[in-house]
């Protein structure tokens, strides 16, 4: 299969891991699941790494869907990235120093960064008209890719930046 189809698939599946991940934690917020409570455990211990790993992910994403594939980014796109873009750099720097105390600034760009993709997401959705998309070469309502019924770009950077905040907070 070539890479066109296979990466695309990969970001969209993660993005269903990620989902279903946050539905789970927040079912677990009002049932005790026992085999739920060993996988927060797990994951509270390795949480900078993952919070990295995902960063860093989603920031090579945003690069693959733009320069392998030339999906060119919307002004919201842009916006995402640039709060994304960071993340991976402080987290990186805080894993090689072993210094956890950066957690409040991941917390802070994940934070705006997810409300301008849930603002994103919903333009595309909705087919809304922008502000963006009126300024901009690049429509902000047009989604590129949809993978389940429901997976964008924009879905897939809200997903990256709330698994952030929620291992940053490790209150999983």
């Amino acid at each position: 299969m070539p890479t066109a189809i296979i990466i695309p698939e990969i970001f969209a599946f993660l993005t269903l891991l990620g989902d279903i991940f946050i539905v789970l934690l927040i079912i677990s917020l009002l049932v005790k699941i026992s085999f739920i409570e060993d996988l927060k455990n797990s994951l509270r211990k390795n949480s900078l790494l993952l919070a990295f790993m995902i960063s860093l992910m989603a920031s090579l994403g945003t690069l693959f869907y733009s320069e392998i594939l030339g999906y060119a980014p919307c002004t919201l796109c842009w916006i995402q990235r640039a709060f994304m873009y960071p993340i991976p750099v402080i987290l990186g720097v805080a894993l090689l120093n072993k210094n956890s105390g950066v957690k409040k600034h991941a917390i802070f760009l994940a934070t705006i960064g997810a409300l301008i993709a849930a603002y994103h997401y919903v333009v595309q959705m909705f087919q809304l008209s922008t502000i963006c998309g009126a300024n901009s070469e690049i429509p902000c309502n047009v989604a590129y890719a949809i993978e389940l019924g429901y997976i964008t770009i924009p879905m897939m950077s809200l997903t990256a930046f709330a698994l952030i905040i929620i291992l940053m907070l490790k209150k999983i």
